[in-house]
């Protein structure tokens, strides 16, 4: 009997290990044990890699072709996390038509290749873009203006820098200031905070400020 309840307890304790280990995988998975930057954070990352940033802001809207819409996230040296492009109306600059949009794609495959051929790119292109970003500590980056470069991940969450080459109109400001979402800065710098489709969707200073 001593010996059946002890293969019982054997097998309960080792579903009870793989259910603890999943949890955590699981959590893990959705980035519950991510930091979470606040906006002074994200403010000192800015000051501190200004040079680097605007430098990264200039180089991707110069290779990026005016009748394109770009967006780019890397996961590591090799692999994108996110890729997307679309046109443009040549007039407006507005966005249109449906978008290309990809995750985890290798930057070393023929695939690729065809992808970024037709913008006058190359492997090369990737290596110096991917070492702009890393020299401004950023990850992610959008082409227009603002410029949307991402700083980090916080779970399925995007912390973004909306950088400006010109004061941004006062009807820009009000909506930064009254989003939950944004956060303004300077003229030229508003803070973004993008929920995935799981988890918080504002910054956490601009909720505490709306509760009190």
């Amino acid at each position: 009997m001593n010996k059946i309840l002890k293969s019982i307890l054997i097998v309960f304790g080792i579903f009870i290990v793989i259910g603890i280990a999943w949890f955590v995988s699981l959590m893990s998975a959705f980035g519950v044990f991510d930091k979470v930057y606040s906006t002074d954070d994200l403010k000192a990352s800015f000051e501190d890699k200004k040079i680097e940033i605007y430098e990264l802001k200039r180089y991707f809207n110069r290779i990026v072709p005016k009748n394109r819409f770009v967006e780019i996230e890397f996961s590591s040296d090799h692999e994108l996390g996110r890729f997307g492009i679309k046109a443009l109306d040549s007039t407006a600059g507005d966005v249109t038509g449906p978008m290309f949009l990809e995750w985890n794609l290798s930057t070393e495959t023929a695939k690729m290749d065809s992808l970024i051929r037709p913008m006058g790119w190359s492997r090369a292109t990737l290596a110096e873009l991917k070492e702009k970003l890393d020299n401004a500590d950023c990850i992610k980056i959008e082409s227009g203006e603002p410029t949307k470069i991402g700083f980090k991940r916080s779970g399925m969450g995007m912390y973004l820098f909306n950088v400006f080459d010109n004061p941004m109109p006062d009807s820009l400001k009000r909506y930064y200031d009254e989003s939950c979402a944004y956060m303004y800065v300077g003229p030229k710098l508003a803070l973004e905070y993008g929920g995935g489709a799981v988890g918080p969707q504002c910054f956490g200073e601009k909720m505490q400020g709306a509760t009190k």
